[in-house]
């Protein structure tokens, strides 16, 4: 059993170096890519004030906060619903460092003071920019991509930020289930715990292998020469085929 705890933090600022505390934490619960609705969400007295920033962000004021619990109080509940699972966070470096401050503040340390040993860590912000590279990837732009009403998120919000993450994450990582699918599954992938390996018929069309011209080759040798004449390495240079007939086979 897979068990993945998607979370989100909000916070009176940006460093936690300069004081700043989570105010919010948000985390729903997956298990085997299936939502199971149990979720924890708790707001948390800072003991400091939030910043104007950040309040533009959030909307979380000190007055609504004056009269919720410290982080020393809700501490063994946190870490008792997130041990053990993986844990999904958008830009997990910031939310680690935060809940690692907290911990530290609490007296712990070494591995106690860090969340990466009670659970593994994937920054979806991270696999986002590998997915689609050089396009806009916060949680917003996210949802758009893959048609997840956001619609309700006026303001950053840990809970609804953590559900609507949640979503992305499915949709996001949903062709590794995919290569397995059967042509009678849902839309979710799932066919009753059954997989059903797709193969390739042995009497499908053979590949058309197109190979680069010796003119073709100069261009590209040319190219690469120009790019390293830039300052930096060009590490193609070192796989440039140096005869036509080791050229690599490319289908069409």
């Amino acid at each position: 059993m897979a068990r993945t705890v998607i979370l989100d933090t909000e916070t009176t600022g940006l460093e936690p170096s300069q004081g700043h505390r989570i105010i919010e934490i948000g985390c729903v619960e997956m298990v085997d890519r299936q939502l199971t609705g149990n979720h924890y969400h708790v707001y948390i007295n800072p003991e400091r004030e939030v910043d104007a920033g950040a309040r533009e962000v959030h909307g979380i004021t000190d007055d609504f906060l004056a009269d919720k619990p410290v982080f020393a109080a809700i501490v063994n509940d946190f870490l008792s619903f997130v041990s053990g699972a993986q844990l999904v966070i958008h830009n997990a470096p910031f939310d680690v460092g935060f809940i690692n401050h907290e911990l530290r503040l609490l007296g712990l340390s070494g591995g106690e003071a860090q969340i990466e040993g009670r659970c593994a860590v994937a920054d979806s912000l991270a696999w986002a920019r590998k997915k689609h590279p050089g396009q806009k990837n916060g949680l917003d732009a996210l949802c758009r991509r893959y048609a997840i009403d956001n619609s309700n998120r006026t303001l950053h919000g840990a809970l609804l930020d953590a559900e609507l993450l949640a979503l992305v994450w499915l949709a996001m990582t949903g062709e590794q289930k995919l290569l397995f699918a059967s042509d009678q599954e849902g839309n979710d992938g799932s066919n009753g715990g059954q997989t059903t390996i797709r193969r390739l018929t042995d009497h499908r069309p053979a590949l058309k292998v197109v190979r680069a011209t010796a003119a073709e080759l100069e261009q590209h040798r040319e190219r690469l020469v120009a790019i390293s004449k830039t300052g930096g390495q060009c590490l193609w240079q070192e796989d440039v085929p140096q005869e036509e007939g080791t050229v690599p086979d490319a289908s069409a």
